[in-house]
Parts: structure tokens; C-alpha cells; sequence
């Protein structure tokens, strides 16, 4: 048995999510933790929302709102879509707590007694009609590096070249438009030139990751440089040092807060299960495994910056220092990056109107054939357009008329002739070909699964789902049934395809839970198959002491997912179809879509010509 902690981005709580959100973060975090579970590996898979920064300042002011009322009212919205998806979070938090204060708290001051964070005086972009600071993110233009237009103040996602908002040429605010002012200001940087040794030798020894997010890692060391922690802002975790904490306008980046998140998250799981040092065992053991999931805008953060901060909290850089008192916190095994998923060519974007919201996606369609198609035709390894017509060929031609006809109509057989699983008797050529495979399938497919291989994995699977159907075409059960001389033949073949079908179910599980339950109890099975996340109201109730203005309040309540996992009974391999298992009438598992939705669209996200 193995540790995995499954580390999910976490999603900015200034709106519900939309699809291309859970494309790159959600699913595929999900399904590979839930296959770890079912291989036998103790996983922690944690969350929550990201909820300062700027832009939450921003879109409070616009709807005229206390900046905590609205990431409240998000976060809120933002844990019904994750929960309603199917997401099994061990915990989904939030920024917004005492304890992660704290452990930013704590990280910050690890790095700085080890000298990693440095103040330096430095040019702050000014929004010249509000006076209020503009974020990096907030500033477009022109790349001083590669030319390209559309730069962020961080970071050109063309050359992926780290920048300061100073150095762009024509900046300007993505807020208003207006060009901002750079006046002097002083803040911490991280000293990332002093870490860059360790981090290029941890970064070389990355061989196993996806090529897309290993190169554009090892590209980041070419223009290494200090870059700053702090921000001049308001709203945020306070500086945790003599002369800083009681500043208010005076705050931690909130990049730098937001990746700690992983931290504190696994705190705050250790003590609503009342074993305050149980973190531990994910982030102190050397066998411990942690996978990071996000989308590519995010690489930058979980590739160099997060593994810096780690680094130095450890005293691992070149000047060397302490491991502070969490202990000597694990880097990641990989970073798991997915490319966007479009919509007819564009980024999916809530301010531009070019959205699919996560929770009138399920009220319509449910979970799974979501789940479903991200696993198959999701972003992977490249940039891949969401259409309606791509949607409806899926469901319609691999959910319903693939998997779904192939539960429906074996069940259905063996219901109607025996009632239960039918004893087979002497397996022919055939038979033993279709159960070979099927139990070759385990190894390929979870293979690839626990490669972050999702593609690749479900081909795999839905093949042998289109094998099963061909078998049965081949084997014609239904002209067996009127040929009571061939009663034992027929036994033989839908016990074959019924151990296929559970085969396959088992397979399917980490895609499509929710189904994989209603299969479950369709062959017989009893009690709970695959467990379902939960959503529960807790206190902010952590014996910790933040310091500084500005904290959040303790005792506020606020919502978390959380699931008892363990319980369902799920496990990878092959389950033995026993004969004399009585089985369930079955109910169709997908419903077909009318094709015209894929010319049309819902009324809800209309196909735009």
C-alpha cells in the first residue's frame, strides 16, 4: 500500500465553474484518485476555494457587496457544482480559514529565517482613478521578450517567460483599460535565484511527466529571478512580522497563500478526523506520493514556485537554513497539467460570455456523461473544442448505445431466462477469447490511469465494451432461447457476458460512479459500490493564532466536501460473476440525446452560427 495525496488546483471563488474549469482540475483528479483507492492506496485528495486577491475586490465592489459575502456565496455555489460532479474530496475548504492563515503564516516565516525572503523596494502598478493596486494578472501587454501581444504582468503564456508589469510594453488594465502608474513600494520577494540550483536538480529527475509540462518547467529556469510574495492590497493573509502584520493595506500574494492551501488543507482534514498529526503521513514520509492537478495557465505555481517555497522552508537552498517546525514537507512526484478546453476555438471565459456552467450542465444531463466525456475527448495533451454535436455522438454512440445496450441486454437476457447468474458449462474458443481480454484490460487500462493516461485508458475499456457487443451479436442468445437443447449454451453465454459486464463496470467505476452503482445492484451486488461525496456544514474552529488585522472570524460556518470513501466496495480486479446471484430487472443507463441537440445546443448555452 502506498500514500497518494492527490493535490486538486483550487478553483478562484468569484463565480460557479464552468466546464473548461472541471476539465483541467476536477475529473481527472477524480478519477485517478478514485482507481488509487481501488487498488488498495491510502489517498488524500483535498481542495477548496482560492478566495483573495484582487480581482474578488473587484467583482465585490461591481455588485456592491462585503468582499467575505461574496466569496461566501461562491464558495457555497462552487462546492455544490464540485460535490454534485461526483468530486471525492477527502476535504474541499477554503482560503478563508484561521488554520490556513496560520500555515501561510508559518511557511512564510520558515523562508524568511532561512533568508529566502528578501525586501527589496520595487515599481507597483497604481490604478490612476481608484488609487488601488493593480494585480499582475490585471495587466496586459506586449511580451518585452518573444513580442507577443496579450501578456499577462506575470508571466507570457507564449515564451512562458516570468515578467514584472513594469517591463511590458504598452501595459494595460484588463479592469478598465486605463494605462497604470509605477510608483516605488516595497515588498518581499522570494529569492528563487538562490533556490534555482536545487530546483533545476528536482526538476531533471522529472522523467515520467507529461513532455507539455515538463518542458515549459525546465524552460522557466532560463530567466529565474526573484519575484514578490507581498502585495500592496487589503484584502489577504497579513505579513506575519514585527512592523507588517498590523498593516493593513499590506498583504501576502495571494499565489503565495493559495499553494500553501495544499498544506493546510491536509491540516485541517487531520482535525475533523481527530488526528491532529495524521497530515503527516502525506507530507513528512519520504514514501509518500503527491500528485498536483490543474490546467496549463497554472504550471508556473506547482512547478517552480511551490517546490522553492518547499524547498526553502527546508533550508535546501543556497543559503542554506532550518527545516521549520512542519517538518521536512515532501516536493511533488508530478505535476499533472491539462491543456484548455475550448469552446468553437475560444477559452472558455465567464466574462466573455463563452461558458457552459457546471450546475445547468448536470441539472440536465447529470454527472457521468460529463465525466465521461472530459475522460475521453477532454484536454489531455492538447487544447480540445467542446461542441454539442461531439457531446451527443458520445453519449448517443458509446454511453447508450455502447456500454448502456450492452448492460441492458445482457441483463436483461439472463433476467428473462434464468432469473439469476447462470452456471456456464464448457467455455469455447470464443468465450475464453472475450474474458482474456477482459481481464487483460485491467492491467493496460489501470496502467494508463495511474499515468494520468485518461484517454487512453477508457479506449481501452470501451473496447472491450464493443467486443462484448460483437460477441453477443456472433453468439445470437436470443435464437439459444428458443431451442430448449441449447439451454446449456445459452447459460454459457450470458454468464461469459455477464462476468464482462461486471468486468467492465469495475473499469469503469473511477469514469462513471454513479452508473457504476446502478450496474452494481443490476448484477446482484448489495450495499454501497462506489462511495459519493457529501457536503457538511463546519465551524472555523481550529486551535491555531494567525496574527495580524483583517483575520477571519473564528467560529463562522461554512461548507466542506468530505466522503467516507473506504465504505464503497469498489476494488480494481476481477469480480466473479457466482452463479445463482439473483439479478435485477435493469433500467436504461443513458438516455439517448435527440440529435438535434448537437446542431442546436440547450436553450441554456445555444450554438452559436
Amino acid at each position: 500500500m502506498s500514500r497518494i495525496l492527490v493535490a486538486v488546483a483550487w478553483p478562484y471563488a468569484n463565480g460557479p465553474r464552468h466546464i473548461g474549469h472541471v476539465a483541467g482540475f476536477g475529473v481527472p483528479s477524480d478519477v485517478f484518485a478514485r482507481y488509487q483507492r481501488m487498488i488498495g492506496n491510502e489517498v488524500l485528495m483535498i481542495s477548496g476555494t482560492d478566495e483573495h486577491g484582487t480581482p474578488l475586490l473587484v467583482q465585490a465592489e461591481k455588485e456592491g457587496v462585503a468582499v467575505q459575502e461574496l466569496a461566501d456565496r461562491y464558495n457555497r455555489q462552487i462546492v455544490e457544482d464540485l460535490a454534485g460532479l461526483g468530486l471525492s474530496y477527502d476535504l474541499f475548504t477554503r482560503t478563508t480559514t484561521r488554520n490556513h492563515y496560520a500555515v501561510v503564516q508559518e511557511l512564510f516565516r520558515g523562508l524568511h529565517d532561512n533568508g529566502y525572503l528578501v525586501r527589496e523596494t520595487m515599481m507597483g502598478a497604481i490604478s490612476p482613478s481608484t488609487g488601488r493596486t493593480l494585480p499582475d494578472r490585471y495587466i496586459e501587454g506586449t511580451c518585452p521578450i518573444c513580442g507577443a501581444g496579450g501578456a499577462r504582468g506575470d508571466q507570457c503564456d507564449n515564451c512562458g517567460n516570468q515578467l514584472d508589469p513594469a517591463d511590458l510594453i504598452d501595459p494595460v488594465s484588463k479592469i478598465n483599460g486605463e494605462t497604470p502608474e509605477f510608483v516605488e513600494t516595497e515588498h518581499f520577494l522570494l529569492d528563487l535565484p538562490a533556490l534555482a540550483e536545487k530546483l533545476a536538480e528536482w526538476l531533471r529527475g522529472r522523467d515520467d511527466w507529461r513532455p507539455n509540462v515538463l518542458k515549459f518547467s525546465l524552460n522557466l529556469l532560463e530567466d529565474i529571478r526573484p519575484r514578490a510574495m507581498s502585495r500592496d492590497i487589503d484584502w489577504g493573509v497579513p505579513i506575519p512580522l514585527e512592523g507588517w502584520s498590523e498593516e493593513a493595506s499590506k498583504k501576502l500574494y495571494v499565489w503565495f497563500d493559495a499553494v500553501v492551501g495544499y498544506l493546510s488543507a491536509s491540516i485541517e482534514w487531520a482535525h475533523r478526523i481527530g488526528d491532529p498529526e495524521a497530515w503527516r503521513r502525506w507530507w513528512n514520509d519520504p514514501e509518500a506520493r503527491s500528485f498536483y492537478f490543474m490546467g496549463k495557465d497554472n504550471i508556473t505555481f506547482h512547478s517552480q514556485i511551490w517546490p522553492a517555497e518547499l524547498l526553502g522552508y527546508r533550508g535546501e537552498g543556497a543559503r542554506g537554513g532550518e527545516v521549520g517546525e512542519l517538518g521536512e514537507l515532501r516536493l511533488p512526484t508530478e505535476v499533472v497539467s491539462s491543456e484548455y478546453l475550448t469552446m468553437s476555438g475560444s477559452k472558455f471565459s465567464s466574462s466573455k460570455g463563452v461558458v457552459i456552467y457546471v450546475k445547468d450542465f448536470l441539472a440536465e444531463f447529470g454527472a457521468d456523461p460529463l465525466r465521461y466525456f472530459i475522460a475521453v475527448a477532454g484536454p489531455e495533451n492538447q487544447d480540445t473544442d467542446f461542441t454539442w454535436d461531439e457531446f451527443v455522438r458520445r453519449v448517443n454512440n458509446e454511453l447508450a448505445n455502447g456500454w448502456g445496450n450492452l448492460v441492458n441486454r445482457t441483463v436483461s437476457m439472463a433476467h428473462k431466462n434464468f432469473g439469476e447468474v447462470p452456471e456456464p458449462g464448457e467455455l469455447t474458443a470464443a468465450d475464453r477469447e472475450l474474458l482474456e481480454l477482459a481481464e487483460r484490460t485491467f492491467g493496460s487500462a489501470g496502467e494508463a490511469i495511474g499515468a494520468s493516461r485518461f484517454r487512453t485508458g477508457t479506449t481501452a475499456i470501451m473496447h472491450v465494451v464493443g467486443e462484448a457487443n460483437a460477441y453477443i451479436a456472433a453468439q445470437e442468445p436470443w435464437k439459444l432461447a428458443k431451442d430448449p437443447e441449447a439451454r446449456g449454451r445459452l447459460a454459457t453465454v450470458l454468464w461469459t457476458a455477464l462476468q464482462v459486464v461486471a468486468d467492465c463496470n469495475v473499469m469503469l467505476t473511477p469514469f462513471l460512479p454513479a452508473s457504476a452503482q446502478k450496474v452494481h445492484e443490476t448484477l446482484g451486488g448489495e450495499g454501497l459500490w462506489a462511495a459519493m461525496p457529501r457536503v457538511d456544514e463546519v465551524v472555523d474552529d481550529m486551535p491555531v493564532q494567525p496574527v495580524g488585522v483583517g483575520l477571519p472570524e473564528p467560529g463562522r460556518g461554512y461548507p466542506v466536501i468530505r466522503g467516507d470513501y473506504a465504505a464503497g466496495a469498489a476494488r480494481w480486479g476481477r469480480r466473479d460473476m457466482v452463479p445463482g446471484t439473483p439479478l435485477a430487472k435493469p433500467k436504461p443507463l443513458f438516455a439517448k440525446l435527440d440529435p438535434e441537440l448537437g446542431e442546436t445546443g440547450p436553450e441554456w448555452a445555444p450554438v452559436v452560427r
